[in-house]
């Protein structure tokens, strides 16, 4: 009759437990602090009963609910111990709660023998085995937790240490009060974080204790400096809040030469984590991962530090030096456009309409011109030279005044297009029935030659064509053995380009099938 009550007083407890953690559930994915492999160690062998198989998953379950799953997140193993150990699923498998909670509900167990020492071995050459298929990620921390009843673990400490020599993190959690000796040498110190001795029926009571544990070990504390320019930078770290009731502290400042005492509470002070120099502190909300910093000097070595602030929990500081970029004063660069035979554009950069009182444009055509000058309103960043000479080098130099006092010039040469005038007159007189006379006027010295060309228009002889070089002193050539009906073009050849020509058509009525031309 007792053990009937005893055995109906249990059941009774086991259902309101159960009711205690669904009605009452941790909120799932909400833990985006953290970075690892996390592979679960599950005795499932003869020595563990049905119940107590089910109540370890439970707890498991309460225990990952929390956790962000994914790629970038935390990954989840789970391999089971019996006479032939088995993957249940690797750290490829489930990167959304709803996917893990019901491959951990569908869990059954394998009985046999504790085989522990293979399941180890599968842990250490496979599962976590960075670069392996389904394996742990390089680079990341990699955790095993072995949830045991205790009873004749087997020969694990050599594994067990093997593992921990490979990087691996190794936590303890015992339903049984055997073997103390065993399970404190097989984790990772300390000792009192990293062993759990606990009843099968009180495993929640060190369901958080161990998540902490675990996020301790795995938590990406990830600080870094982007977009950083002469007077701002941005600061990007891991949301470790995101989800809590937090916020982040910020405090930027020149790095220190020497140390500094005191504290602010605000705005602009003297903070210890800047030894001294002027800082300015910043908050952020637990949801944020970027803060802009502003209000920076050019070519100056700063240190940021991010302290999140959360009452249950106590974060690292995370630090991160960078260094401004130096002032680029305007102008930086002087580039040439629209160049034409009178004119050309003069463009600078970059653009600092707030620093900058006024541009000054000098210019003057090489090597003894007269100096010209232009002003310029401190926000344009173009000006176009009028009235130059043709076909002349200048040398252009532009200054800028800026507000702080500072005065910067920069210097380029430009160069004013050549005139090309077109020819003045072309004139063909036919000579006999396949040959013409090509006479042409230009009234400008400094040419350098012409080119003539000749082209076939009749479609039967399409394609027939021929061009040559003529001598500036050359005013005439003549054509020979021509097709029936030939363009002909003349153009004028300068230092730098070839002047607009002219074209005349020479009618013919001849078959002749040879082609030439004679000067």
């Amino acid at each position: 009759m007792e053990s009937h009550m005893l055995l109906t007083w249990m059941l009774l407890c086991t259902t309101l437990l159960r009711q205690s953690a669904t009605q009452n559930p941790p909120p799932e994915g909400v833990l985006n602090c953290c970075e690892g492999d996390v592979l679960f160690l599950l005795d499932s062998s003869g020595s563990v009963s049905a119940y107590e198989h089910s109540r370890m998953l439970t707890f498991l379950s309460e225990l990952l609910r929390p956790f962000s799953l994914g790629e970038d997140q935390v990954r989840v193993g789970l391999l089971q111990v019996g006479t032939q150990p088995r993957l249940e699923f690797g750290f490829g498998t489930h990167s959304i709660q709803s996917s893990l909670q019901e491959a951990l509900g569908n869990t059954k167990p394998l009985r046999g023998d504790t085989n522990t020492v293979e399941a180890l071995k599968m842990a250490k050459e496979w599962v976590l085995r960075p670069g392996t298929a389904d394996g742990a990620r390089p680079g990341l921390p990699r955790v095993l937790v072995w949830l045991t009843d205790g009873v004749k673990p087997g020969d694990v400490i050599g594994p067990m240490v093997e593992l921990q020599e490979e990087g691996v993190a190794v936590l303890v959690v015992s339903t049984g009060h055997g073997n103390y000796q065993v399970l404190r040498q097989v984790v990772t110190p300390p000792a009192e974080s990293h062993l759990y001795f606990v009843d099968i029926d009180d495993m929640s009571i060190i369901t958080e204790d161990l998540r902490d544990a675990i996020i301790a070990i795995i938590r990406a504390e990830r600080i870094n400096i982007r977009d950083v320019s002469t007077n701002s930078a941005t600061l990007q770290w891991r949301p470790v809040l995101s989800g809590l009731a937090g916020y982040y502290e910020i405090r930027f400042g020149p790095l220190p030469t020497g140390t500094g005492g005191g504290g602010g509470g605000g705005g602009t002070g003297t903070s210890p984590s800047t030894g001294g120099s002027d800082f300015q502190r910043l908050t952020q909300s637990a949801d944020s991962s970027t803060a802009r910093l502003t209000g920076l000097k050019p070519d100056t070595t700063y240190t940021a530090t991010l302290t999140p602030k959360f009452n249950e929990q106590a974060f690292n500081k995370l630090s991160v030096t960078f260094k401004t970029k130096p002032e680029v004063l305007s102008p930086a660069v002087v580039t040439v456009s629209e160049s034409g035979q009178t004119s050309v554009r003069v463009s600078w950069g970059p653009p600092q309409p707030e620093t900058v009182a006024s541009y000054y444009v000098e210019y003057s055509a090489l090597p003894r011109g007269k100096l010209h000058a232009v002003t310029v309103g401190r926000t344009q960043n173009s000006t176009l030279l009028t009235n130059l000479q043709p076909d002349t080098t200048y040398l252009v130099t532009v200054s800028a005044r800026h507000t702080s006092g500072t005065e910067k010039a920069m210097s380029v040469k430009v160069c004013t297009e050549e005139v090309t005038p077109a020819l003045a007159d072309l004139q063909l007189t036919t000579v006999g029935s396949d040959s013409v006379q090509v006479d042409w006027k230009s009234s400008v010295g400094g040419l350098r030659g012409y080119w003539l060309t000749w082209e076939a228009q009749q479609s039967s002889v399409t394609g027939q064509r021929s061009s040559f070089y003529l001598p500036p002193d050359s005013l005439s050539t003549r054509l020979t053995h021509l097709p029936p009906a030939t363009r002909v073009c003349v153009s004028p050849i300068y230092r730098t380009a070839r002047g607009e020509g002219l074209c005349c058509t020479a009618q013919f009525h001849s078959d002749a099938l040879s082609y030439g031309f004679q000067s």
